[in-house]
């Protein structure tokens, strides 16, 4: 949901503040300040500068912007050998399927493997590195399972071989504390609606004096990088998200990472249930769980007569019906990645929410088990 205070400052966007941030008149000019003090909230909670961040419709945006935006800088490359852009066999689709797109106009993508938690090697990372890499895109914590990756040591080896480090910090922000300068981040993506702020806008930090080609074109908004009129009370939302997740960060981080480990003790208990994910190197508001003998459709559907809400993959793709590419990743099997449920806890999430949900959990899986035909007793 988006935060209380986060409509509040955005509301007047919508009924009385409604000039164009580009116009020269006095209703622009109002405007125009609104959107440079989002602008240096945002960078603050990345530790940028304000003239970093570009405005875009959201994180997946943000996403094909970097990796195209780079990426066109570099067409006269393509016929080299070797990998141009090393990414992560566990990314977002977002950039998943920009990397697939990139190939099929004749770039070079290394995807590289993951450990059965999902962690990112980083002496591999430097082992694939050739002289024709211009860009590694490495999400700095996975939508799916919650693990966080080795960000600054993956930033320390791209800045080392004088690559372009971008990363996906979608479910980052606010979950962790972030700083571009010391994690030697070049290009980094975000997600207002993932920190309480409306859905459909989003940033992308780019740091000075990285050249990108712009993939949306128009009257050249954002210094030219995404043209369109601007989504003033989005963007008014997300740098209010922004400061207050700022301000609540290690608040909410400890209250719910208690709340997690709460959760995950108690849904440990049931039988042949496993933990996706880092144990610890893990979002703390997310549970990743697989359960044998279950199948995870039924089972959210089971937990949503309940009241509960869980996903099954990713909530960007929830609609598909092949197996989760993470969940492969990390060495499941068919079986045990459709037998695997995510939940997100919020800032609103209690103790007494998390028995509920740990009890009626363990009801449900017995009750599935006791008519599944991949379950023995």
């Amino acid at each position: 949901m988006v935060d209380p205070a986060v409509v509040k400052e955005l509301i007047p966007y919508f009924t009385e503040f409604f000039g164009n941030p580009l116009s020269l008149h006095a209703f622009g000019r109002v405007a125009h300040t609104a959107l440079e003090k989002a602008r240096t909230q945002v960078a603050s909670i990345l530790k940028g500068d304000p003239a970093e961040i570009i405005f875009t419709a959201g994180g997946t945006e943000a996403d094909n912007m970097a990796i195209k935006g780079i990426a066109s800088q570099h067409t006269h490359k393509r016929k080299t050998t070797g990998p141009h852009i090393i990414t992560s066999a566990i990314e977002h689709p977002a950039v998943r399927e920009s990397c697939r797109y990139l190939e099929s106009q004749g770039f070079s993508v290394a995807y590289l493997p993951v450990d059965r938690y999902g962690l990112v090697d980083p002496e591999t990372l430097a082992a694939t590195i050739s002289k024709d890499t211009f860009l590694v895109s490495i999400m700095y914590a996975n939508n799916e399972i919650g693990t966080i990756e080795p960000i600054r040591e993956i930033g320390k080896i791209t800045q080392s071989h004088e690559v372009l480090f971008h990363t996906d910090a979608v479910q980052a922000v606010g979950k962790t504390a972030i700083d571009v300068q010391k994690s030697h981040i070049d290009l980094l993506s975000l997600s207002s609606h993932k920190i309480y702020g409306p859905k459909g806008v989003g940033a992308l930090y780019l740091r000075e004096g990285i050249k990108l080609q712009p993939i949306v074109h128009g009257g050249g908004h954002e210094r030219g990088m995404r043209s369109s009129t601007h989504n003033m009370p989005g963007i008014v939302g997300l740098g209010k998200a922004c400061e207050l997740a700022q301000t609540r960060i290690q608040k909410d981080t400890h209250a719910l990472t208690k709340l997690r480990d709460q959760l995950i003790a108690n849904v440990l208990k049931i039988s042949e249930s496993t933990l996706n994910g880092h144990p610890e190197k893990r979002l703390c508001n997310n549970a990743h769980f697989r359960f044998k003998g279950i199948e995870g459709e039924s089972l959210l559907l089971t937990l949503d007569e309940k009241g509960i809400a869980v996903s099954t993959g990713s909530a960007c793709s929830s609609t598909k019906t092949d197996v989760s590419h993470v969940l492969s990743a990390i060495g499941l099997s068919a079986l045990e990645a459709q037998g695997s449920i995510r939940l997100t806890l919020g800032r609103k999430n209690t103790a007494e929410e998390m028995e509920y949900v740990a009890t009626t959990l363990q009801q449900s899986v017995e009750k599935l088990r006791m008519i599944s035909p991949l379950w023995s007793n």
